[in-house]
């Protein structure tokens, strides 16, 4: 995450009053890895819940233990986190939602995000435009999600280099590798993942 500081010592130029705004969306000088994204995502679902993510599943028959555990997320409404999961979920399921082609025929609710990483820099007052960009230097596709969204069991982060669209190209991605957790062999959900769809975004939708 930048700061006044670090823009200072790398930059050698001060910090301005707009960069504070675009950094919280994400933007700026701000970078994340695909797993970061995850965990953000994950604190979301879990409505400020902490669980660090590991490799193994269970060691020695046992959990992970997280020896230095980060402090939950205690917002001021905690109505805030509702809020956030139904406008995820107005993406994947809303009528006009970007992401809504990738949900079609779901048998759960997908709350999920789309985003993009720019590779080169646009002058400013320019457009991007794809016909006059090398392949390479096109935008990053992103999207995470996580699902059941009313009883979140999996979170998922992707990016598609230069795919330039989150929402066209990462977001299928991401339902994919959901179908594959949630599903069982014959395409029907996991009765563990079976759940009532949440009736207050049913509601909102129409």
């Amino acid at each position: 995450m930048p700061s006044r500081e670090w823009k200072r010592a790398t930059r050698r130029q001060a910090w301005f009053p707009g960069e504070t705004l675009i950094l919280g969306i994400g933007q700026g000088y701000m970078q994340s890895t695909p797993l970061q994204l995850a965990q953000a995502t994950a604190l979301v679902a879990n409505k400020g819940v902490w669980n660090r993510p590991h490799l193994a599943k269970t060691v020695e028959g046992e959990r992970p233990k997280d020896d230095n555990p980060m402090p939950d997320i205690v917002l001021r409404d905690p109505s805030d986190w509702t809020k956030v999961n139904h406008g995820m979920q107005q993406v994947m399921h809303g009528a006009r939602g970007t992401a809504r082609k990738a949900a079609v025929g779901s048998q759960y609710r997908i709350a999920g995000k789309s985003g993009t990483a720019q590779v080169v820099a646009i002058k400013q007052g320019e457009k991007y435009d794809r016909s006059k960009v090398q392949e390479r230097h096109r935008d990053h596709a992103l999207f995470v999600g996580f699902a059941p969204a009313d009883n979140p069991k999996i979170v998922v982060s992707v990016m598609v280099e230069n795919g330039e669209s989150g929402s066209g190209v990462a977001a299928p991605v991401v339902r994919q590798v959901m179908d594959a957790w949630l599903l069982d062999q014959d395409g029907r959900l996991k009765p563990e993942y079976a759940g009532p769809i949440s009736a207050e975004a049913t509601a909102r939708e129409e």
